[in-house]
């Protein structure tokens, strides 16, 4: 069991705290050429070509905290997250909820902090590996599409895996669904704390 910090964009993150997501695609990298061995409910696969062992990065038990877009008050700008110390007022962009920020920070929110940049005490969502597979990221069921946290609304879609299509092409830029890599699809619980609560 390994705790490591996952990123997600604000649509997702409100996915997760709404409970519509319970499952995220990684990229492997390397990618593995076409000659596998392992592939489906594992965490590694062995590319026969090379004899390389390629690992998921996930683990079933792996707890991961989820890394997000935030704030605190403009009197913290001029501080890195690794120079704040666990007391800052934070506000988090995907749905403006707040942390220690009290009535005398006022509304106005200092300059924008990228989620990659989260310190691990900031984190608000826990997540808990329950399934790791390795496979085409076209195997995406309906099933899967679903608890990846899409609406069909939202991007115009007729059915679930064209929803996450669109989807995974605007993060991933155009062509990435038809690229259709090797991803490590992550399956998870989510609790609604830090990960050290």
């Amino acid at each position: 069991m390994t705790d490591r910090p996952i990123l997600f964009s604000a649509p997702m993150v409100r996915a997760l705290l709404e409970g519509r997501k319970t499952q995220t695609r990684r990229i492997l990298n390397p990618q593995p050429g076409d000659d596998i061995d392992n592939a489906g409910d594992c965490e590694t696969i062995i590319d026969m070509a090379t004899g390389q062992e390629i690992h998921a990065r996930f683990a079933v038990g792996d707890r991961l905290y989820v890394r997000e877009e935030w704030f605190t008050t403009p009197a913290y700008d001029d501080l890195a997250p690794s120079e704040m110390g666990g007391d800052e007022p934070l506000r988090y962009k995907a749905d403006d909820a707040t942390f220690n920020w009290t009535e005398a920070d006022g509304s106005r929110v200092g300059r924008r902090r990228a989620g990659m940049h989260m310190p691990r005490w900031a984190s608000r969502l826990t997540l808990t590996v329950t399934e790791v597979r390795v496979e085409r990221l076209q195997e995406c069921s309906e099933v899967d599409a679903v608890q990846e946290g899409v609406t069909l609304i939202e991007e115009s879609c007729e059915d679930p895996v064209e929803a996450y299509a669109a989807l995974w092409n605007s993060i991933n830029g155009a062509g990435a669904w038809e690229a259709n890599p090797w991803v490590a699809a992550v399956t998870f619980t989510v609790e609604q704390r830090n990960i050290d609560a």
